[in-house]
């Protein structure tokens, strides 16, 4: 399918800053440049995100003795007993991204779902490595099986869910990550919620030649990130970085996965979807035609992403009755 005509002109405003050298692609930036950009492209891309939305903000222990912050999402729609939550995480490649960000998402999904959403603000590297953001990831899920009575949630009724980097530390809890610690030994998300995930790090797909220059995000910034995110290549075979890698025979939970027609990360989304699928896997898996990635944050470019939601909801409303 031809690109969405409105993601379409909004890319040819993105290509005419480049060209005229407004814009910069993300791996010319530094570190704190990208981040600004990354950030301040939230109100392009979703200038009128619900304000209905109920919000309060935790800090979350961390193994280390160190915190980082949660934000929680409430819709008008949400249970104020045992009410269902999603666990969602932030792309950004583990270097940028934020809360801020992703605000938009978070609000969307709590409005559309009737669910909660934690949002962690799990730490971000250069400062941060491999294995860090997994291990803030594990923390966060162990602080919300602990404290899920007393904020009103149902730890029974748990969705791990994000969006590119996002989504790969989401697999990882659903796959159970290995930390060791008692409460993530106890922690069982019901399913699982997954845009444009990452999943195979070692591998060059056909869509990332294909789509890796002119789509929104490059190959060159997927490179980028990595040399940031990681401490050597050889951690790309890592399963916690590439979980279509992990040696688990059985698909662990119901999976819901969409990936964009005109994303780089496209066909290592299809081929986890195939994976768990001959597992035995509970999965429900589409291509977004003629979206490009990012577009769970284009709710302001296109009306097709409201759809996105929608769709989202009606799974998740499904699986956790």
């Amino acid at each position: 399918m031809p690109l969405d005509p409105d993601v379409e002109a909004f890319l040819e405003l993105v290509e005419l800053g480049k060209m005229t050298g407004k814009a910069v692609p993300m791996y010319q930036l530094s570190v704190e440049q990208a981040r600004r950009e990354f950030e301040s492209s939230a109100e392009l891309l979703d200038s009128e995100p619900p304000r209905d939305i109920e919000i309060q903000s935790y800090q979350l222990p961390l193994r280390d003795g160190e915190s980082i912050e949660g934000r929680l999402y409430r819709g008008a729609l949400s249970e104020k007993v045992k009410c269902p939550v999603i666990l969602y995480f932030h792309g950004g490649g583990y270097v940028v991204g934020s809360l801020n960000s992703h605000d938009c998402i978070c609000r969307r999904l709590a409005l559309a779902s009737g669910f909660a959403v934690l949002a962690p603000a799990y730490r971000l590297a250069p400062e941060h490595r491999f294995p860090t953001a997994v291990e803030d990831a594990e923390d966060a899920a162990g602080w919300l099986f602990e404290q899920s009575e007393q904020l009103g949630l149902d730890r029974q009724r748990i969705i791990v869910a994000g969006d590119s980097a996002g989504a790969t530390l989401a697999t990882l809890l659903a796959i159970g990550s290995g930390g060791g610690e008692e409460q993530i030994s106890a922690f069982r998300p019901s399913g699982q919620l997954l845009f444009y995930p990452v999943t195979d790090a070692s591998n060059v797909y056909e869509s990332f030649r294909a789509y890796g220059e002119g789509y929104l995000l490059e190959s060159a910034t997927m490179d980028w990130f990595y040399q940031h995110y990681l401490n050597s290549n050889d951690q790309k075979l890592d399963w916690r970085v590439s979980p279509l890698l992990e040696p688990v025979s059985e698909c662990p939970i119901p999976t819901y996965i969409r990936v964009a027609e005109y994303d780089p990360l496209r066909d290592e989304g299809q081929a986890y979807a195939d994976a768990l699928l001959a597992k035995g896997g509970d999965v429900d898996f589409e291509i977004m035609a003629g979206l490009t990635h990012d577009f769970l944050r284009m709710a302001g470019v296109t009306d097709r992403v409201q759809w996105i939601y929608s769709d989202a909801a009606q799974w998740l409303k499904a699986r956790c009755k």
